[in-house]
């Protein structure tokens, strides 16, 4: 590591960093990015939005197991549903979920 004159002093870094409730919610964030269901399901809703059926479908899971991840990817905000008749249609809750796959997915991909 190079000691660069432009770098702040270790008191100052400190100040610069998020504080610590940020920094629990965002290694909470990216704990749902984990868990491989998770990011399938969230890979297919890059694609389209879907419903639980088609999700359980395309992933060869129950449409419970499905929901059960669903649940957890709309508390972590990651997915929102919109009520069509009795069903549910999921989508990326926004841009910034689209974002994060899509940088993840390339700098895994980096070196093949």
């Amino acid at each position: 590591m190079t000691n660069r004159s432009d770098a702040p002093a270790r008191g100052e870094l400190r100040a610069l960093l998020p504080d610590d409730d940020t920094i629990y919610e965002l290694a909470a964030l990216f704990k749902n990015f984990g868990d491989p269901t998770r990011a399938k399901i969230l890979s297919c809703l890059q694609v389209r939005d879907m419903y639980v059926g088609e999700l359980a479908e395309a992933l060869g899971m129950s449409d419970s197991a499905i929901s059960h991840q669903l649940r957890v990817l709309r508390g972590a905000k990651l997915v929102k549903g919109k009520k069509e008749g009795k069903e549910v249609r999921y989508s990326l809750d926004d841009d910034h979920v689209t974002k994060i796959m899509e940088y993840g997915l390339t700098h895994v991909n980096e070196e093949r």
